[in-house]
């Protein structure tokens, strides 16, 4: 294909972001995280030249949250890789799509990541969980760069015109001669957002105190619902604490029912996630009965439950259908591959929640095979802030999702979106609860990286 690419150049920038408020998730508080930029530049076959821009959070505490040699290393580790990854994808010298590229070197991940940990005389090797976060800026940059060498929007190259292979290729004789463009809608102009409820989050303005940043961002619940009309939220739960989490759950809706009545707002929506904590599905199953007999009404505007035990499919085989009967499950943390996929599939959970921080091209095959087969979808975030939210907004807004897509950095990490803002001030606001994607436009993933203007001069290495 003419617009196959040639990778020339790819560089990594590594930045330090500090939290505006810690952010409680599972058995961790977040507080600061290393943000990767990638930058490539690519030639395709007729001769085109551009750049292309990634970008994510290096988010250990998320992806590899039980390496005994602790965060420090695990951040180190993933910095490592970022570079050594980098390298593997110049020494490739020939033309292919972005798609194509990414399962080219997909068996080499869990090698190199083996490679990285022995290097610093680790004896853990990094899970694929981590590794496809350390690659998806670079996934993100070479799509970027494609489209911006095409001159064209990169969702238009996910169908024939532009890719050699079908999705048969990953997906079997069923979807021979079915590309990823055959799941794919026009961008929404208009994204629903799900705001997130921490662990450590205030619920009320009676709850400040003179620790809370005072920069004009709200810091409380009820803050957050009166200045961008929220009707979408995730509380993340305990997981071992069912009265906390029924409390919690409650004294949320109670909160957000009070601000929408003086707004005149009525839809509320909530999905529950206890980042893996709970021991059993059982634990899901009472809460959300104990929900149904405190409070109908929001039991019935739970969309969903992510994940609730361990990550490990495998290890203690939990099947979750009994649980999936009374709300949605969606598989997060456990999905890391197709096969994944497929084992939780047959363990009974109900579809998918797809993060750009695992790779723009495993996500868009996973989205066609749950598309195909009617499985609730739903696009979620690692706190993305910059270009990074700007990718995950583009994504879930030519999804058919459950309802839109996460966006928290606006509350946790604004400081590390401001170039960005000043471009797309409506990913980066909302307005009734939700995003505006109108200036998401023109080639590649739609950045317009030139006019933001972010520059790394000052960029240090945080390890």
């Amino acid at each position: 294909m003419q617009t196959d690419i040639r990778i020339l150049e790819v560089e990594p920038f590594f930045t330090l972001e500090k939290s505006r408020t810690p952010l409680k998730f599972g058995g961790v508080v977040m507080d600061s995280v290393v943000y990767c930029h990638i930058r490539v530049l690519v030639e395709n076959r007729a001769g085109q030249r551009a750049e292309g821009w990634g970008a994510i959070f290096l988010s250990d505490v998320w992806a590899w949250p039980k390496i005994a040699a602790g965060h420090s290393v695990a951040e180190q580790l993933m910095q490592d890789y970022v570079r050594e990854y980098c390298k593997i994808v110049a020494d490739v010298d020939d033309h292919a799509h972005p798609i194509d590229l990414f399962w080219q070197l997909e068996p080499q991940m869990l090698l190199l990541a083996e490679r990285v940990c022995r290097a610093r005389n680790i004896d853990e090797t990094m899970p694929r969980m981590a590794t496809l976060v350390c690659a998806s800026p670079v996934d993100a940059a070479l799509h970027d760069a494609f489209g911006n060498a095409a001159g064209i929007d990169s969702y238009e190259g996910y169908g024939a015109d532009h890719m050699q292979h079908d999705l048969s290729r990953w997906l079997g004789s069923r979807f021979d001669g079915r590309y990823i463009s055959d799941y794919l809608t026009p961008l929404a102009k208009k994204v629903d957002a799900f705001h997130l409820v921490g662990g450590l989050d205030k619920l009320s303005e009676a709850e400040i105190d003179g620790d809370d940043p005072q920069d004009g961002i709200p810091v409380s619940l009820d803050q957050w619902v009166r200045y961008e009309g929220l009707h979408c939220l995730k509380v993340k739960l305990r997981g071992n604490d069912l009265a906390w989490d029924l409390e919690r759950l409650l004294d949320v809706v109670a909160i957000t029912r009070q601000e929408h009545a003086k707004l005149g707002l009525e839809d509320l929506w909530l999905t529950g996630d206890t980042n893996e904590m709970c021991d059993t599905p059982e634990y899901m199953i009472e809460l959300l009965e104990k929900l149904r007999e405190s409070d109908a009404q929001a039991f019935q505007s739970t969309l969903y439950v992510e994940q609730p035990c361990e990550r490990d499919l495998r290890r203690r085989m939990f099947d979750v259908r009994e649980l999936a009967a009374i709300k949605p499950v969606i598989v997060d943390e456990a999905l890391s591959s197709l096969e994944d996929l497929e084992l939780a599939l047959e363990l009974g959970y109900s579809g998918a929640a797809l993060k750009s921080c695992k790779c723009q091209s495993e996500e868009l095959v996973i989205a066609a095979r749950l598309a195909e087969f009617g499985l609730p979808l739903a696009v979620q975030d690692l706190t993305n802030p910059g270009i990074a939210l700007l990718h995950s907004v583009g994504l879930a807004g030519r999804l058919k999702t459950i309802r839109g897509v996460e966006s928290n950095s606006r509350q946790f990490f604004p400081g590390s979106s401001e170039a960005e803002r000043q471009i797309h001030p409506g990913v980066y606001r909302l307005s009734a609860g939700q995003i505006d994607t109108s200036t998401i436009r023109g080639t590649g993933l739609g950045y317009r990286w030139q006019e933001i203007g972010r520059t790394f001069e000052n960029a240090e290495n945080p390890a």
